[in-house]
């Protein structure tokens, strides 16, 4: 008899474990399925985070500010700066490179890199360089202060 109650046990074990695996394998499947859920969305998480941050930074410098008057001029385009219209400017107001430097209320290396292209200028400067760049001759002059 002891011979049919083991072979009884080992067979109920045997479907038990059949049974479990069964149950086990959608469970693991379902898991991984939710696994790459949430990796999806850790991803969309980021990219929102990182768009926020740069909405907000665009904020708080004033963006919306500067996009109204740049809207002005040329609706939908961003004024940039140019090395050479910056060069070209500066000529044709008559200007050496140190007066120049001074009504952008910067250095004359810094208004040499500026023109020779090694260097951009910072976007605490780009206000001042557009209100340059739409300066007349003797709009520059006169805050420049020499007749």
């Amino acid at each position: 008899m002891p011979n049919l109650a083991q072979t009884l046990k080992q067979e109920i074990a045997r479907i038990a474990r059949k049974e479990v695996r069964e149950d086990v394998t959608a469970l693991r499947k379902a898991a991984s399925t939710y696994r790459s859920e949430i990796a999806a969305l850790k991803r969309s998480v980021k990219d929102l985070q990182v768009q926020l941050r740069a909405t907000q930074r665009a904020f708080s410098r004033g963006a919306p500010a500067q996009a109204q008057e740049g809207s002005s001029s040329r609706p939908g385009r961003r004024p940039t700066f140019n090395a050479e219209r910056l060069k070209a400017k500066r000529q044709a107001l008559g200007l050496s490179q140190a007066q120049m430097a001074s009504l952008l209320g910067i250095s004359a290396l810094s208004q040499w890199k500026w023109e020779s292209g090694q260097v951009t200028p910072r976007a605490s400067k780009l206000a001042r360089y557009f209100a340059v760049m739409a300066m007349g001759k003797r709009e520059a002059t006169k805050q420049l202060g020499t007749p």
